[in-house]
């Protein structure tokens, strides 16, 4: 993976407060099955959400430079409730369950996607939600779903695409394009979609200064 150069940091400075915000400390600090158990809200809260084989414990464990922060699987659904963790005493960073198809029973799978919804509902210390998207099959109906949640419950959030380096370059610029059009009228939505990939690093530094310049605007530190 590669980090950034300076000429990108000269276009966006947070490109380089985000590499150290994610360069801190980074532990696991809960875990919760339910709303019942849910820990303080001590801290921002900035959560990944996304199909169960969306790549998401790949991105997580890309984001902060770690083979092992995130539990990743070839076996979609392993995470099963939302783990917390704490990035560099700075913000809460939330691995949400995988929504969708899990190679698990059918209520487990009904559990957890009401666990996602009613957390996304009711937990004012929740600051922005990164919806994972696959690139290769962009939006699908029970990505729609989340969306409506977070939309009614008017928390920001921000498209994240996948597996981007899975894509001729045209490819992608069309999947953006038409992931942009289907959230151009939705409220909610940072309208901005980010392309990237946990193999390739691929937008990666990006989405750290995407954080950081969250944190920045909350006042966060």
């Amino acid at each position: 993976m590669t980090e950034t150069s300076p000429p990108n940091q000269d276009i966006d400075p947070f490109i380089e407060i985000g590499r150290k915000l994610f360069a801190g400390e980074a532990d696991f600090i809960w875990a919760a099955n339910s709303l019942k158990n849910l820990p303080p809200m001590s801290k921002v809260e900035i959560a990944f959400g996304g199909r169960s084989n969306v790549g998401k414990s790949s991105l997580v464990n890309a984001l902060t430079g770690r083979n092992t922060l995130a539990r990743t699987s070839h076996t979609p659904g392993r995470t099963q409730q939302l783990n917390f963790f704490t990035i560099n005493d700075r913000f809460h960073l939330v691995d949400m369950p995988g929504y969708g198809y899990a190679a698990v029973e059918k209520q487990k799978v009904e559990a957890w996607t009401q666990l996602i919804h009613d957390y996304l509902r009711g937990r004012a210390s929740l600051a922005r939600v990164y919806v994972l998207i696959d690139a290769r099959h962009g939006i699908k109906p029970v990505d729609e779903a989340v969306l409506e949640t977070l939309g009614t419950a008017a928390v920001s959030y921000q498209i994240v695409l996948t597996k981007a380096d899975e894509l001729k370059p045209g490819e992608l610029d069309k999947r953006m394009a038409d992931t942009l059009q289907k959230i151009e009228k939705r409220a909610a939505a940072f309208p901005e979609i980010l392309a990237t990939s946990s193999r390739s690093g691929l937008g990666i530094p990006e989405l750290r200064a995407g954080v950081a310049r969250l944190l920045s605007e909350r006042g966060a530190g």
